[in-house]
């Protein structure tokens, strides 16, 4: 079988209201994505999602359309799409970094190849080693104390057991939010607090120190991007847990997180690691080193969120019972552009069986909801 043609595809679509994001890296309201559809020879196509953030990343939907229309798109033509390895190839050798552009490829390939062979991606991958319906936190945004209270209450009637409060958007405020989202709560939940690079070292153990009666289960991302250093420090230094996210988009990052012993979890996921194949690099090396990993999130809509599913039903070492991970994106957005979305009730998403990443785009609402 060969790649014939890669199309792209922006759409943006806002977020519902009341699930906003604030973070360390500012607001996000409405997400500009970049849909890749690659066909075959043979009449298979697949489909893939670049989860573009400029703040994240770097990269933007405007550039990774030109990148993969310009660059990518025509130098994969004629290559395998079974050979994820060749696929990797070409487009490591012709741009560094562009993580979630290459990852949109990379996954609309696994999806030609479970719709070919009749399977869902995760039986190619090895097939499942946990249930289908996985079970997630909820990622809330840096509110004011009152919302963030008010909003906990609700998840928690929700059935959400894990929730994770965004942090590093001032030392106070933070603290405030945290302890708000406790006392509504109570003490039977977990809190999970995420800086988003937000804090140096000694920001984040005093902010883990003054919350050391908040009930704090992790502490996600506490210190700067390419800081191996400050974040093993914070990890010797604070009760909590240790989840490395930002600074780990590929498997050079990984062993540095690893070396400096720098984390207790590290977050992997197909877009911020460059594809599925990749994500599982990383997470057989944390395994060797019996660290563990969970799944993070970038607010993906069905297609990434399919492929996030696949890896985390499909590997042992995404320890997501214990690390609750964040696969909610598609119901943070106003609307769904899949024809038979993820089933998500409650605190869970359930993967299906059908083959390939096992969702179907219409790519004709994509077409009437534009990045202009």
């Amino acid at each position: 079988m060969k790649i014939t043609k890669i199309t792209t595809h922006p759409v943006r679509i806002p977020l519902r209201p009341e699930y906003r994001m604030v973070s360390a890296l500012g607001r996000h309201e409405v997400s500009e994505y970049l849909l890749v559809r690659v066909e075959t020879d043979a009449g298979i196509d697949g489909a893939g999602e670049a989860t573009i953030m400029s703040r994240w990343s770097g990269e933007t939907v405007w550039g990774a359309q030109a990148l993969v229309d310009r660059l990518f798109a025509p130098l994969l033509i004629g290559v395998d799409p079974f050979d994820i390895q060749a696929v990797d190839g070409v487009m490591d050798a012709a741009a560094k970094d562009n993580w979630f552009a290459k990852s949109a490829i990379e996954m609309a390939c696994w999806d030609i190849q479970g719709k070919d062979s009749g399977k869902p991606v995760y039986e190619l991958l090895g097939g499942a080693v946990r249930s289908m319906s996985i079970r997630c936190r909820f990622s809330m945004g840096a509110y004011s104390e009152e919302r963030a209270s008010t909003r906990a209450a609700e998840l928690v009637a929700r059935g959400f057991t894990t929730i994770k409060v965004k942090v590093g958007t001032g030392l106070e405020d933070d603290v405030r939010r945290v302890r708000a989202v406790r006392n509504s709560i109570g003490s039977d939940y977990d809190i999970v607090i995420d800086a988003n690079c937000g804090y140096d070292a000694e920001t984040a153990i005093e902010v883990a120190n003054q919350l050391g009666d908040a009930g704090v289960v992790l502490f996600e991302q506490p210190t700067p991007r390419n800081d191996f250093t400050g974040l093993a420090k914070v990890r010797s230094s604070i009760e909590p847990m240790v989840m490395a996210d930002d600074i780990c988009f590929d498997v050079t990052h990984a062993r540095e997180c690893l070396r400096h012993d720098a984390c207790d979890v590290i977050s992997v996921y197909p877009g911020k690691n460059g594809g599925i194949r990749k994500s599982i690099e990383i997470i057989d090396l944390a395994a060797e080193s019996g660290v563990a990993c969970s799944v993070g999130s970038n607010l993906e809509l069905d297609i990434a969120s399919a492929a996030m599913c696949h890896v985390v039903v499909a590997c042992e070492n995404m320890n997501i019972e214990k690390f609750p991970g964040d696969i909610m994106g598609p119901e943070y957005h106003e609307f769904r552009i899949v024809k038979e979305p993820l089933e998500i009730s409650g605190a869970e998403i359930t993967l299906t069986d059908r083959p390939g990443l096992g969702v179907d785009v219409d790519w004709g609402l994509v077409e009437q909801n534009p990045v202009t």
